[in-house]
């Protein structure tokens, strides 16, 4: 039996930073993860905020930057497009585009020179009380062992099955889970290169579809729906998509991804005695946006922090752990709450009602750009925004 302080599950960019401020924090910490290769397959549409990164201390490499996005081109139902970019406003939330399959293991080796043990092609496959402590069996390169830890993090993806062998209600509702798929192509003829792209309405209904640029021809071309109010599948709606969009019609797929994006806010449990939730184990995923990796990597430092600090406490408990729930509310709970109202709001537009917004945003001045910016702006020209979001914004 091996023994360490804190376990991880799960080496996407929450499980890896969970693990490197772990070990910072002075525990003695492994992650493990069930792939062979860390960060494939990949998942998203590997888009990320500049201030997130800021935020989490992360300098930009050109080893995992596929493209730097200058702006934002949303389109309407109609084709009506939006286009908002650096020369005309100033974009404090524009960002890059990732290179995951680097992106992830760049992670993952930061969180091994903090003084995390990796251990690929590692599979949990189950998980016990041990007097104040957890065992888990675990899959590793074909032989069967078993780690017994302190305290484990769980960042093993959407409902969680870590986090429900330790207790916790990780399962969602149909509604609060997109289905998503998404090619990489190429030979893609982007009307704007240089922006990142979005596409709403019936086109995919529940979600949005999008065109991220990895420069040159080459871009992630995807969409996420909600199976509650479509009767085909996300792979359907994305054929579709890709068929009529005058920028993929003739794109060639090199990749395809599927998977779910949990949209309905954050897990409101995330702690139970030894065990913490985080990344979109937890929902830690913008629920207007569906993006999750910086609002899940900044989740994982929490995480880290306080399993650290729990390991020098000596006190493993859900009443020492449950911090974590009022950190990780204060520092993404409020927000997601308002974008979870927003997206209420647009699911309640139709196709015609998007056409008019976007008939009037196109000849639009914005100062900024950003969630929130775009929700006030909503307010001033559409009276079922002021009535749904008036008070949020």
């Amino acid at each position: 039996m091996i023994k360490t302080d804190v376990l991880v599950i799960g080496a996407g960019p929450a499980g890896s930073t969970a693990a490197k401020h772990a070990a910072m924090g002075g525990a003695k910490v492994i992650v493990i993860d069930k792939k062979s290769e860390i960060g494939t397959p990949k998942r998203c549409a590997e888009g990320v905020s500049k201030d997130g990164l800021k935020e989490l201390g992360i300098k930009p490499s050109p080893r995992w930057i596929a493209k730097e996005a200058t702006g934002v081109r949303m389109v309407s139902p109609n084709g009506t497009a939006v286009n908002l970019t650096e020369d005309k406003v100033k974009l404090p939330e524009a960002g890059y585009i990732l290179e995951r399959k680097v992106f992830d293991k760049f992670m993952a080796m930061d969180a091994g020179r903090a003084g995390a043990k990796i251990m690929v092609k590692t599979l949990a496959t189950g998980m016990r009380r041990e007097d104040d402590q957890l065992v888990v069996t675990v899959e590793s390169m074909g032989q069967e062992m078993e780690i017994k830890a302190k305290i484990v993090i769980a960042a093993d993806g959407p409902e969680s099955r870590v986090g429900r062998w330790g207790g916790l209600k990780t399962a969602l509702k149909p509604k609060d889970m997109e289905s998503c798929a998404q090619f990489e192509m190429s030979g893609v003829q982007m009307a704007e290169p240089d922006c990142i792209e979005f596409h709403f309405g019936s086109v995919a209904p529940g979600g949005y579809a999008w065109i991220f640029p990895k420069g040159d021809d080459i871009a992630n071309v995807g969409l996420g729906v909600l199976t509650t109010i479509t009767d085909k599948t996300a792979y359907e709606h994305l054929l579709e998509f890709v068929e009529s969009n005058p920028a993929t019609k003739n794109a060639q797929p090199v990749e395809l991804n599927v998977g779910g994006d949990p949209v309905g806010g954050l897990l409101k449990k995330k702690v139970t005695d030894n065990v913490l939730v985080t990344g979109d184990a937890a929902s830690m995923v913008n629920p207007l946006t569906g993006g999750g990796i910086i609002s899940g990597m900044l989740g994982g430092r929490i995480a880290g922090q306080v399993a650290a600090q729990a390991v020098a406490d000596g006190d493993y408990s859900h009443e020492n752990l449950k911090v974590y729930d009022k950190l990780c509310e204060d520092e993404l709970g409020e927000s997601f709450k308002k974008y979870l109202k927003a997206k209420e709001y647009l699911l309640s537009l139709s196709d015609e009602e998007l056409d008019e917004i976007a008939d009037v945003f196109k000849d639009s001045d914005f100062e900024t750009i950003n969630t929130a910016e775009m929700v006030k702006k909503l307010i001033r020209i559409s009276p079922k925004a002021l009535l749904k979001l008036g008070k949020l914004f």
